[in-house]
Order: C-alpha cells, then structure tokens, then sequence
C-alpha cells in the first residue's frame, strides 16, 4: 500500500536533487576551508584579469593624450599608484569572494542537513512499514 507521508517526502528531495542538490553536494564534499581558499583563489585570479582589462580600457580610452603625458610623469610614481590601485582592488575583491563564499557554504551545509535528515525519516518510514 501506499504511504502518503512517504511519496511526499520522496517527491520533496527528488525536487531539492534536481534543482540545488547537486551543486550542495559537490559544494559539501569540501572542508570549509578548502572550499573558501579555492574559490577565494580563483576570485583573485578572476580579480587580476578584470583589473588587467579595466587597465587597458583605461588606457586606451585617451591614449593619445596618455602618451603625451608619458614623457612628463614621473613612471616610478604612475607604476607604484597602479600596484596601490590593484592591491586595494584585489583586497576589496578577495574580502567580498570571502564573504559570498562563507555564505554559500554555509548554506549549502544547512540544506544538505535537511536533506540527509529526511533521508533518515524516509529509512525509518521504510523500516516502520517493512515490520507491519
């Protein structure tokens, strides 16, 4: 016979399976920390290469007038500004990658929680319906 407690319950983690489960999973398999240095790593690589183009777009944008000025600045000071520029830029980037991350692993903990609590539920539903 057919339990309704039981086809609910398989119904509602056949959802969270298809839709979030996966990504949970996968995100669960980590330690948090290995899971926050990862993703935090690749922020920054992330970070260097938006900060790279922002650069060229920068320059770029009036370059005539760049390469006039580039005999009257003093390099020295323009390179250490752009290295100031892109370690404030990496550090706001990395501190915000941490954030979200901290964030999503938690949550995906917390659901993957309920998921394995309901699995539970569903074994001992089975096991209460196996004895009768």
């Amino acid at each position: 016979m057919l339990n309704e407690e039981r086809i609910k319950l398989m119904t509602k983690m056949a959802c969270y399976e298809e839709n979030e489960g996966r990504k949970n999973v996968s995100i669960g398999s980590y330690f948090k920390g290995d899971y926050i240095a990862l993703q935090v790593i690749r922020s920054l690589i992330n970070a260097t290469i938006a900060f790279c183009i922002l650069f060229g777009l920068f320059i770029m944008y009036d370059f005539e007038v760049f390469m006039t000025d580039l005999y009257k600045m003093d390099l020295f000071e323009f390179g250490k500004s752009v290295i100031i520029d892109y370690l404030i830029f990496v550090a706001v980037y990395g501190i915000i990658s941490y954030g979200v991350y901290t964030y999503r692993y938690t949550r995906a903990r917390k659901s993957l929680k309920i998921y394995y609590n309901n699995l539970k539920k569903l074994a001992y539903l089975y096991d209460r319906e196996g004895k009768r």
